[in-house]
């Protein structure tokens, strides 16, 4: 290769004027709108990081602090043609009240007795037999649900 110049270019020489922009502003240096576009960028990613972090916080303080309610049936004894006895367990926060709906059911599934049933004791686990009058000689003592009594 022929330089133009006549001399051979040297690694110390400057490129050609124009080619990389202009000379007085360095490239990525901190100076002028690049520099405040990273400061824009800097702070929006600290503030959607702890915006992030906070709700990730509630969110894990709510699932595990959260008054739970959780109940199940322990066993249940058929008394009479039109009574069910359901040994039911609650577990509560202390000073929880739970509402639980409990059911009974014939033979062929039909639902013949319905009882809503509220939890106040104020201790962290209840054992309770609760009557379910039916219609007809029920087969089944069923826990339909239970969860925090609404008004608390």
């Amino acid at each position: 290769m022929t330089a133009v110049s006549g001399q051979p270019d040297s690694p110390s020489s400057p490129p050609p004027e124009g080619r990389y922009g202009p000379a007085n502003r360095p490239y990525r240096t901190g100076s002028g709108a690049d520099a405040r576009t990273d400061r824009h960028l800097k702070v929006t990613a600290i503030v959607l990081g702890v915006l992030a972090a906070i709700a990730l916080g509630w969110y894990g303080w709510h699932s595990v602090a959260g008054d739970k309610v959780s109940a199940q049936v322990v066993a249940f004894k058929v008394v009479s043609d039109q009574a069910v006895e359901i040994h039911l367990e609650v577990h509560k926060g202390t000073n929880a009240v739970a509402e639980c709906t409990l059911r009974s059911q014939d033979a062929d599934h039909n639902e013949v007795g319905r009882k809503d049933v509220r939890i106040a004791q104020h201790t962290k686990e209840v054992d309770t037999i609760v009557t379910v009058r039916t219609t007809t000689r029920g087969e089944t003592g069923e826990l339909v649900s239970c969860g925090t009594a609404s008004g608390n």
